[in-house]
């Protein structure tokens, strides 16, 4: 049984209209995060400010995402019904979530062995039954390739050459891109077996893509 007030769906309708202020127009983005119970993902402690649209850390050193930059992500993502979408860095599981909510077929892989264990129980006992991997995101799911879309929920250095071959011609991928303290959001169309287009649309900062899984 989901803990749902009638505050809390208040509190993700204004949310919602925050976002819509800020420039994120797509009804069915707007639909899922107005749906998630995102203050469910959070730590008691911070729970009073599950819908203010700000990151709060989750342990392990990430955070959630602010709900601007998953709205902002997940609409240049271009997310349609029934996609194949392979998100790398599942976290808390909360970008997993709208990108189930809004119909995607979702894989996810979490290289904190931490939030893997945490959040792939959790998802599917407040309704969301992605498949959740634990591994090294760099790397990608090679065995379930080729997906629709990629979405990267980390900074990189560089576009992950593994990621970008794991699209299908036609697929996108979006991912911030830069040093750690500043990223540029991509987005990557495969155009060809060999053949990339790449567009930058504005600044970010999000935790580091590292590569490798941690085990303990």
């Amino acid at each position: 049984m989901i803990n749902e007030t009638s505050r809390h769906k208040g509190l993700r309708k204004r949310l919602v209209e925050g976002l819509k202020v800020k420039g994120i127009r797509n009804p069915s983005v707007l639909e899922a995060i107005g749906n998630v119970p995102r203050h469910l993902f959070m730590d008691s402690g911070f729970i009073n400010f599950a819908y203010k649209d700000q990151a709060f850390p989750i342990g392990a050193g990430q955070t959630i995402s602010q709900p601007y930059t998953v709205g902002f992500q997940t609409q240049l993502l271009d997310v349609k019904k029934g996609e194949k979408i392979l998100e790398v860095g599942t976290g808390s599981g909360y970008q997993a979530a709208v990108l189930v909510e809004m119909g995607a077929k979702v894989f996810t892989i979490e290289r904190q062995k931490e939030l893997y264990t945490k959040t792939h129980k959790f998802l599917p006992s407040i309704g969301y039954k992605p498949a959740c991997f634990f591994g090294d995101g760099y790397k990608g799911l090679p065995d379930f390739a080729p997906f629709d879309k990629i979405l990267v929920t980390a900074g990189a250095p560089l576009v992950p050459p593994e990621l970008k071959m794991q699209l299908k011609i036609g697929g996108k991928l979006v991912v911030p891109v830069g040093s750690d303290k500043h990223q540029d959001m991509c987005e990557i169309v495969r155009i060809g077996e060999n053949d990339f287009k790449m567009k930058k649309h504005g600044g970010f900062v999000f935790v580091p893509l590292l590569k490798g899984t941690v085990n303990f």
